[in-house]
């Protein structure tokens, strides 16, 4: 059997290897500007926080309301 056989045979896919030429050529093309990607950390580390602090708000919500029951 040849090996394209064998591939389709077990239902592996083989990579395109035009991929990383065509991505090589674009990486070489573009420039990263630095400060968009300090701005973009900066702004997913706000959302985190904001994630963190509703999280632990429930948290503590969910403990005082246990707290509040218990003690009737």
């Amino acid at each position: 059997m040849r090996g394209d056989q064998l591939a389709t045979d077990r239902n592996i896919k083989t990579p395109n290897l035009n991929y990383h030429r065509v991505s090589k050529k674009r990486l070489s093309n573009t420039r990263v500007d630095i400060n968009d990607l300090i701005s973009r950390v900066r702004e997913n580390e706000k959302k985190q926080k904001k994630e963190n602090l509703v999280f632990f708000g429930i948290v503590a919500s969910v403990i005082a309301i246990i707290g509040i029951i218990a003690s009737l």
